[in-house]
This record gives structure tokens, sequence and C-alpha cells, in this order.
């Protein structure tokens, strides 16, 4: 088996190796990367990787970020031209986590019939600034069992998907789906976990969402647009301090259970500074048991998020209902019909 990753990046330098590195350790065989304009010397630490025959590089200079477009290119290529068997799609602030022995050790297992899996969302919060790396300091992540279900929240669940290579599939923007896809996705297991880092600091936090503009023709999320006007009305330490939990947080998180230690990718980044293999063990039924508890609670946030759509298409519907072309549409539908029952 194959296994390609796609990477994007903007200024991530202080995340893209540990990125890059952790991930050819767990069983990716070749990077396939779109650099965006990066300024900090993240397209340097790309190139390295490039110069080894580990990572393809492709380099945009737009403005907005086409993240469906790029992924999307990306992906067919892995399939095309790098003999992928299965492809999984990350940012440069993901970290992959198999619950085996490795990312090929689990998607081995998938029955062929299956083409698509879905990973689970492990967001990790910021801590007081300081001058230790990330992984270090960020050690801390919201429980999946305890669910956000406000649109406005940058730790609400969620999932991504990975799939088997195919040249002419079409990824969506997040990467939470595959757009008509053959490919038969294979639904209520969850082999990968994945982690999410995406502040990190109150530079690195004023740098990324400073990037975030909508393109044309897209729709903001409400998150994001909370994030602009803060940005707009020069509120980029209020927004971080929000997000940024310090020790009494902690320990209040730590006693309801809205948050969790997890050092998992810090040991395992450890591991690997020190020249040795990460390993991954196996989940024992303990570990196993309280995973599952994370997947029914991701499930009923699907069930409420499912709801808040249909609620926002029912008043699409009946905003659309009220406009004079319509009323006129209606009014000579029902004339028209009263006109063919007197034929």
């Amino acid at each position: 088996m194959k296994l390609v990753m796609t990477l994007l990046a903007r200024d991530e330098a202080d995340v893209v190796r540990a990125n890059v590195d952790f991930h050819l350790g767990a069983g990716v065989d070749f990077v396939i990367a779109t650099d965006n304009r990066s300024q900090d010397g993240t397209t340097g630490i790309l190139e390295e990787y490039e110069r080894k025959g580990q990572l393809r590089l492709i380099r945009e200079d737009g403005e907005y970020l086409r993240q469906a477009d790029w992924v999307t290119r990306m992906a067919r290529l892995a399939a095309t031209e790098h003999g992928a068997d299965w492809v999984i799609h990350s940012d440069a602030d993901e970290f992959w986590w198999p619950r085996g022995e490795s990312l090929k050790d689990v998607l081995a297992s998938i029955p062929s019939r299956y083409g698509v899996v879905r990973a689970l969302l492990r967001h990790f919060v910021p801590r007081p600034d300081g001058e230790d790396f990330f992984a270090e300091r960020m050690v801390v992540r919201t429980s999946t069992a305890a669910p956000i279900n406000d649109p406005r929240s940058l730790y609400r669940p969620n999932l991504k998907v990975i799939h088997r290579a195919e040249p002419n599939v079409t990824v969506s923007i997040g990467t939470q789906r595959l757009v008509d896809s053959p490919l038969v996705p294979l639904r209520g297991w969850y082999p990968i976990e994945f982690f999410h880092f995406p502040v990190r600091s109150v530079e690195q936090c004023e740098r990324k969402y400073s990037y975030q503009q909508v393109a044309p023709g897209q729709a903001p999320s409400p998150y994001y647009d909370r994030v602009r006007a803060l940005l707009r009305e020069g509120k980029v330490r209020e927004l971080y301090d929000e997000l940024v939990v310090d020790d009494d947080a902690l320990e209040r998180g730590l006693a309801d259970g809205t948050l969790m230690l997890d050092t998992r990718l810090r040991d395992a980044l450890r591991t690997l500074r020190d020249g040795q293999a990460v390993t991954f063990p196996r989940p024992n039924v303990v570990d196993e048991a309280a995973y599952a508890v994370d997947v029914a609670a991701l499930g009923e946030a699907d069930v409420v998020r499912l709801q808040r759509r249909l609620d926002t298409l029912e008043q699409r519907m009946r905003t659309l209902e009220q406009k004079p072309v319509l009323r006129a549409y209606s009014t000579v539908r029902r004339a028209g019909r009263k006109l063919l029952r007197r034929v």
C-alpha cells in the first residue's frame, strides 16, 4: 500500500516541520504540499523535504484560499502521478493519529468494497504564551463527550474524510466529504483521530485570521464572521484571550469534564527528536469504551447540526414564498387549474 498525504500551508513555520516528520513516521510515504504565499520560512522547510524526494511542492500566489480546488488537485495528482492507494488531506496544524500500529495498518484493515472513512477531530486549546514549542504547551483538548454545537465556536466537533485514490475525485471545502464520488463510505467507524492546533500564540492567531478572506461566491461561516469583526475593531488580543485556557480554567474544565489532558502528540514528537521511531499502541478495552462515548456524542452533535440546517432551509423557503414574483406565479397557477377544470 502507498499512502500519500496532501498538505496546505501558509506561514506555518512553527508547526510544519513537526507535521511532516510526524506523518512520515506514522506511515505516510509521500507528501504533496501546496504553499500559499508563505513569508515566514515555511517554503524553505518544505523545499528541504522536496530535495530529499519525500515531498512535491506546489506554490500558489492567489490572494484567496481556494482550499477545495487546491486539495482536489493534489488528490488527483496523488492518484495519477504518485501511485497512491489511500489519500489523507491535512492542514499544517493537523496531526493524524492511528488507532492501531500505523496509519497504513488501520487503512489496510478496511474491506475493499469501502473507499471512504472518516476521522474524529480533537481540538487542542491554547495555553498561556511562552517560549516552549507548541506541542509542549498545548496538551489540553476539549472533550468530545461535552460537544459544542454553537456554530460560532472554533471547537465544534467535526469529521474529515480519508479515501482511496481516485483520478476524478472532487473534495469539498474543509475536506469533510467527497462530491459525487463512486467510493462507498464506511459509516460508524472512525479508525483515525486528527489532532487540531488552530491557535498557538497571539501573533500566530492574528496572522492566521488576517489571511482568512472570503473569496467571491463563498459563504462565510458564523465563526469567521465574528473573527473578522474583531479584526476590524483591532481586538485580536481579545479574541485570543477568549480562547486561552489558563490554570484556573484548566482546573475547572478537568473537574467538569469539558477539558482533557492528552500528551500523545507531545510524547511522539519528543521520541522523534531523540531519533527514535514512533510507536502507536493499540487501544485497550478501556480506551475503546471511552472512544465509543466520544463517537456517540459526535452523533448527537450531527443531529443538532442537521436540525439547524433544516431550520435554515425552511426559513429560506418561507422567504422565497413571500417574494412578489413567486406570489404572482402561484396566483396564475391556481387560475390555470380552475380554467382547466371548466374545460
